[in-house]
């Protein structure tokens, strides 16, 4: 029996899961690119370490090691790789650190000083990036593992104590490999936990589009590794800016991402794209009114000889008066996703009416037009844009089957009208695109876009259009580097 309840409570909760709107998966051909941008702002990070001095006594002979500096990083064999529940794991082998320092040394009454070069070879470093969603449903590192450790150390002493320094090298060299291992991981841990975070606090979540609608990029569940790829679903949803709280209800296939050719893959369901043509319905945007010099001049005079028997029954004050078009959706537009390509299925009303100075409009005839829309979606930099084509059109009458046998002259025409006048105010809106949950200063490039039955997916290489250190120093928290050793990690993550 017990058995049997947990089961029906995971057939409930599997149930009530929210389904996501967008995917992403990052695959393990982009971690070469993340790796060299990544392995340049470890290295600048590292070059920050401060090493505390190091003081010392060995018989009468007292030592002081001030001012230790590093001078340059050779981080020469490393590996980028994902790691089920790890995330994302680097590894770096055999690296070297030059340092310069200031020595000084007291005997007796003899003083000596000056600056010294070192090297710090055998430079090993373990560390992993766990991933998770936080309580807004942005991405976040949620934790940092290190193990670092120096195997050797070698400094070029000299002058008048340059024997006496020898004897002390062994002191000297093991105290600071120790000071050093000491600061590795601290820097690592500080580097995960707040400078990549305040990178990824330039992913969008949720905002505006334009003044009418927004869009929710919340992440449902934390991202899931495998050993090749790091796969995230996302709500991607829109909603109107005047209803914050509205929610259009996921009942579309849930898009598949399958392929790994590419560095990255981008999967839209007809469930996104439904969300956003439902929230400019709601927000009203989907009329278009015409009245009097913005209506066509031919249609003008077609539709008013089409509708001469009713006009010619008018006042003569009416029968000159501005002739009224209008258009306006009757229920929010549907998106169909097939392998053979993308269409957007439309039905609105159309009114025309005479609109006399000072006097209510005289409606001449209201009908219904039905649309089928083409729709080529294309990814550029990081926003995904739309192209729209009007491929069928029908009027008919909404009082009879004879109205609507007058109605075919008025076919061509408005069709016309309609890619003349409506459609590039339509693409003008659908071309400025949407953002793509992406940090700042990362776009793609060489996309190619695929259609499945349900959804589309896009397959594209990632650029870094700005330098990750750019970025970063950008939105770096205020006083982070003054306040790095509030982020240091427990003394279990720094290997000694």
């Amino acid at each position: 029996m017990a058995l049997l309840g947990a089961l029906f409570l995971v057939l409930l909760v599997g149930a009530h899961a929210e389904l996501p709107g967008c995917k992403i998966r990052i695959t393990s051909k982009a971690l070469e690119l993340v790796k060299q941008e990544g392995l340049r702002f470890l290295e600048q990070e590292l070059e920050t370490i401060t090493i505390p001095d190091l003081r010392g006594r060995e018989g009468h002979f007292y030592y002081n090691i001030s001012e230790v500096k590093v001078t340059e990083l050779q981080l020469t064999s490393s590996e980028l790789h994902f790691q089920p529940e790890q995330e994302l794991m680097l590894q770096i082998n055999n690296g070297s650190l030059g340092l310069r320092f200031r020595r000084q040394l007291l005997y007796w009454f003899f003083y000596d000083g000056g600056y010294i070069n070192a090297s710090a070879e055998g430079v090993s470093i373990h560390t992993a990036l766990q991933l998770s969603r936080d309580p807004t449903g942005r991405i976040k590192v949620s934790n940092v593992s290190c193990q670092a450790s120096v195997s050797r150390m070698h400094a070029a002493f000299g002058g008048t104590f340059k024997k006496v320094y020898e004897f002390l090298s062994t002191f000297i060299t093991s105290g600071m490999r120790f000071l050093l291992n000491q600061q590795i991981c601290p820097v690592l841990y500080h580097a995960g936990m707040v400078l990549l975070n305040s990178l990824l606090d330039t992913v969008p979540v949720r905002g505006a589009v334009d003044e009418l609608v927004g869009i929710d990029y919340s992440l449902l569940k934390d991202p899931v590794a495998s050993t090749s790829n790091l796969d995230m679903e996302f709500r991607g949803a829109f909603f109107p800016l005047a209803e914050g709280n509205w929610s259009l209800p996921n009942r579309a296939v849930e898009p598949q991402l399958q392929e790994e050719e590419r560095m990255v893959y981008v999967a839209f369901s007809e469930f996104f794209f439904d969300s956003a043509m439902e929230s400019y319905f709601r927000a009203g945007a989907l009329q278009l009114s015409l009245v009097g010099d913005k209506v066509p001049q031919d249609l003008d005079m077609l539709l008013r000889a089409t509708y001469f028997g009713s006009i010619v029954l008018l006042s003569p004050a009416v029968i000159d008066s501005p002739l009224k078009l209008e258009l306006r959706v009757m229920a929010p537009p549907r998106c169909t996703i097939k392998p053979s390509g993308t269409t957007i299925s439309v039905t609105a009303s159309v009114t025309i009416a005479l609109v006399p100075p000072n006097q209510p409009e005289v409606q001449l005839s209201s009908m219904t037009m039905d649309a089928r829309l083409s729709a080529k979606m294309a990814l550029q930099g990081k926003a995904l844009r739309t192209q729209l084509d009007l491929r069928r059109f029908r009027i008919y009458s909404n009082q009879s089957a004879l109205e609507s046998l007058a109605l075919i002259p008025l076919q061509a025409p408005l069709k016309t009208m309609l890619q003349i006048g409506v459609m590039p105010m339509l693409n003008e809106r659908t071309w400025r695109g949407v953002q793509i949950p992406l940090p700042e200063g990362i776009t793609f490039v060489r996309e190619v876009v695929t259609n499945h039955a349900g959804f589309l997916t896009v397959g594209a290489d990632l650029h870094f259009a700005k330098g990750l250190r750019e970025v970063i120093e950008k939105n770096r928290p205020a006083d982070t580097r003054g306040a790095q050793a509030s982020s240091v990690p427990p003394p279990s993550m720094a290997a000694v």
